[in-house]
């Protein structure tokens, strides 16, 4: 990757040449300019057209996370300094998680905090932003210190401290629109040092080259799980666990466990992280999946009572590298399956052949009655890396029960394979479900969107409607109350999601699982056609850890 950086230019105030130092994970775009004394942490993006010249002012810090975009100036006068978090002198520091947003001018003497968001042509100067502060857009920030988690409205002019006292607080769905920003940041992060990569870069381009000649069209998950399966890196939902894991102050833990010992849960800890660094503990974690490559690995927050919190499996057998937010335990023994011959084994999954869950098959019978169409891919475990799915023979029908005979048959065609299931609008040509049914080591899966819960007490099972459930997510509910911690959830509908403006569904004042899940389906149904997600909440240290999203439009 070409970074245009240069030394500082000699001046009659410094003649040292100073130049940046870039972590090599740090992904800075080739028309941005960086120059001088510029030190800049992990996994921060620099975008295009941004302007960091410590040649005047300097030096300049920049923590990890954080993303400078488009347009930006980071510039310092030759007198005055701010006292950094490490007790040095800089004419700029950024903490770490901040967003500095489109056309935004930060300059020195100048300290902007940790998990601050400033806002599209926003100014900083001369000027101390708490950590947390939202700044919005078009304002004036100058000779004055913001206290931590105070809210700028977009347009105001603060230059007294007693205006800056005066700031309201920013309130929890400011806070989740500035941590959604780092997140979309860092995944523009990884797409740019991906399409920098020829070896990255090469089979995505393959496959768009062959959608041009063929129906089949590559999505973004395929893309992740692509370069996650083939480099033992972790995914983004992974990646903000962790960083949402060390953000509220918990360790990290490792464990992992053959097929054979999964069954007893017989889990042994991986290496230590005792790192509070994003970029080791990512490091570590990717160490002890290629350690243990071909076993389930799973990851845990540990808090100051050596209690676990979010704890979630990362990587199965089959080397898929887990990316779901959730807990991942393993089905109930109790569970069920549906089966052509009514045959399956104890883990939830059909141990016959070409037999399909009757979660896929409740899938299947959803898509049908709205009128979306039936469609099934396979690939083999080396193609499955570049997303290079086949079709499997079309499938014309409506009919529920000729539809799941055609999906059995695909299954049974391509024993050893992954297939998966699509949903298909065909009016508007495009995929509106793709679910993966079965899995190389022949298990045959259910979907990751419709689940069924089994109730220990009983036999039977309750198949999942659109206000039920995913057992993974009743153990969640379980775990949580377990610890002593507080369930919540927040709604919000497709077009606040983008700016993550959550709302509160409503509290949830009961310790019982059977209370807290009946509350929950309750608000499934109250919110249907929106996003809804579980809150798990540390009422001593009064702050969330777990956020879950449990249904989607």
């Amino acid at each position: 990757m070409v970074v245009r950086s240069t030394a500082a230019p000699p001046t009659p105030w410094s003649r040292n040449l100073a130049e940046p130092k870039i972590h090599e994970s740090t992904f800075v775009h080739p028309v941005a300019n960086i120059i001088g004394d510029v030190r800049i942490g992990a996994n921060v993006i620099v975008a295009p057209g941004t302007s960091i010249r410590a040649d005047e002012g300097t030096p300049f810090y920049i923590g990890e996370n954080t993303n400078i975009q488009d347009g930006v100036v980071i510039h310092g006068l030759e007198q005055g300094r701010v006292i950094g978090d490490d007790q040095n002198q800089y004419s700029v520091w950024i903490g770490e998680n901040a967003s500095i947003t489109h056309m935004a001018l930060i300059h020195g003497p100048a300290y902007v905090g940790d998990d601050s968001f400033i806002g599209f042509r926003s100014t900083v100067f001369n000027a101390r932003v708490g950590a947390g502060c939202i700044v919005m857009m078009h304002a004036l920030i100058q000779d004055v210190e913001i206290p931590p988690g105070k809210y700028v409205p977009s347009g105001a002019i603060i230059t007294s401290q007693q205006q800056a006292d005066r700031l309201p607080d920013v309130q929890a769905q400011d806070q989740q629109f500035a941590h959604h920003v780092v997140g979309i940041n860092q995944a523009l992060r990884a797409g740019y040092r991906c399409a920098a990569d020829s070896k990255c870069i090469a089979p995505i381009r393959d496959e768009i080259a062959k959608s041009y000649t063929s129906s089949n069209s590559i999505t973004v998950l395929e893309l992740e799980r692509s370069s996650e399966v083939s480099s033992n890196s972790l995914g983004a939902e992974t990646r903000e666990q962790v960083r949402y894991l060390l953000e509220q102050g918990y360790k990290i833990g490792t464990e992992h466990v053959d097929q054979r010992r999964f069954r007893t849960g017989s889990w042994t800890s991986c290496q230590p992280i005792e790192t509070k660094s994003m970029g080791e503990a990512i490091a570590a974690l990717e160490s002890c999946l290629r350690d243990h490559s071909g076993e389930y690995v799973r990851l845990f927050g540990i808090d100051s009572g050596r209690r676990r919190v979010l704890e979630t499996i990362i990587q199965r057998p089959d080397g898929v590298i887990g990316t779901s937010g959730s807990f991942k335990a393993p089905a109930s023994n109790g569970s069920r399956s549906y089966s052509s011959n009514g045959n399956s084994n104890g883990n939830g999954h059909v141990s016959g052949s070409g037999s399909l869950s009757a979660e896929t098959v409740d899938q299947i019978r959803q898509l049908l009655a709205g009128g979306y169409k039936i469609g099934t891919e396979h690939v083999d475990e080396r193609r499955f890396r570049t997303g290079s799915w086949q079709s499997c023979e079309p499938i014309n029908s409506s009919s529920p029960n000729e539809v799941i005979a055609a999906l059995e048959d695909c299954i049974t065609n391509h024993q050893g394979e992954y297939v998966r299931l699509i949903g298909i609008d065909a009016k508007a040509k495009r995929r509106v479900l793709e679910s993966i049914i079965q899995r190389p080591n022949g298990q045959v899966t259910s979907s990751g969107t419709k689940k069924s819960f089994t109730s220990s007490a009983s036999s039977s099972t309750a198949t999942a409607t659109s206000t039920s459930l995913s057992s993974e997510t009743v153990d969640q509910i379980r775990q949580l109350l377990a610890g002593g911690y507080k369930v919540s959830a927040e709604h919000v509908d497709q077009r606040r999601f983008r700016t993550g403006s959550w709302a509160s569904c409503g509290q949830i004042d009961t310790t019982s699982e059977r209370e807290a899940i009946a509350a929950l389906e309750g608000y499934l149904a109250e919110y249907a056609g929106e996003y809804v997600r579980l809150i798990g909440i540390d009422t001593k240290a009064k702050r969330r850890v777990l956020e879950t999203i449990i249904q989607r439009p």
